[in-house]
C-alpha cells in the first residue's frame, strides 16, 4: 500500500515514506533494529541535555507487552495488540535540582521522532498514541514519582488493513492529508501568512 506523502516541495524521503500503520504484519522486528531506534532517541534534541526520556519496551507474548496492551483504550487494543512491539514512552518531570522541568514532553517529542524517522529508514513503521490510561501504565510498569507515562509506541512491519474492522480498515486506506502551509506558517502577527510559498 503507497502512503508515501504527497508533498507541495521536495523533502527527506524519510520523511514522505514516514506513516503510522494500523495493521502490523506478523513478523518480528530485528533486535539491530530496535538498537538504532533507541540510539536516535538517545541524540535529539535535549533541553539542557536534561534527556528526560525514558522507554519500557515489550514484545509481543511477553508480560511487559501485555502490561502495555493493558493501558490501551478499547480502540487502540483492537490495532496495537497486532504490532510486535509496544514501547511505553516516559518522561522525568524534573531537573537534576528536582525543579519542575515544564518542557520535557517537548524533548520526548523530539526522540520519538527520531525513533520514527530511524525506524521508518529501517524499513518498518511506528504508530504512535496517547489513547491509554496514564495511571495504569504507571501502576503496571512501576514508574517511580516523579516520572510520567506519556504515549505508547506500536512497532513493526505495515500489515494487510483487510485484517481490521471496518472502521479501522477505513482509516487506514484513507488518504493522508495534512493542512495547507499557508493556513499554518505566519509573519508578522498570528494569523498574518507569510509570503514565502
Amino acid at each position: 500500500m503507497d502512503k508515501e506523502a504527497k508533498t507541495n516541495v521536495d523533502i527527506h524521503p524519510i520523511l514522505k515514506q514516514r506513516w503510522s500503520p494500523l495493521a502490523f504484519a506478523d513478523k518480528p522486528v530485528e533486535k539491530e533494529k530496535i538498537q538504532r531506534m533507541f540510539e536516535a532517541a538517545r541524540w535529539a534534541p535535549s533541553n539542557n541535555n536534561l534527556q528526560p526520556w525514558r522507554f519500557v519496551i515489550g514484545f509481543k507474548g511477553d508480560e511487559t507487552y501485555n502490561k502495555i496492551l493493558s493501558t490501551l483504550i478499547d480502540v487502540n487494543v483492537e490495532w496495537a495488540k497486532t504490532a510486535p512491539a509496544l514501547i511505553c514512552i516516559v518522561g522525568k518531570k524534573v531537573n537534576h535540582k528536582g525543579d519542575p522541568n515544564k518542557v520535557y514532553p517537548f524533548d520526548l517529542g523530539h526522540a520519538a521522532a527520531q525513533m520514527a524517522f530511524q525506524a521508518t529508514a529501517d524499513g518498518f513503521n511506528v504508530r504512535q498514541c496517547v489513547g491509554f490510561v496514564p495511571r495504569k501504565a504507571f501502576d503496571a510498569l512501576g514508574l517511580p514519582d516523579l516520572y510520567a507515562a506519556v504515549s505508547i509506541m506500536a512497532i513493526g512491519y505495515p500489515g494487510d488493513p483487510e485484517t481490521l474492522s471496518n472502521p479501522l480498515k477505513k482509516i487506514a486506506k484513507a488518504e493522508r492529508v495534512r493542512n495547507n502551509i499557508e493556513d499554518v506558517v505566519y509573519t508578522g502577527k498570528f494569523g498574518q501568512k507569510a509570503n514565502i510559498f
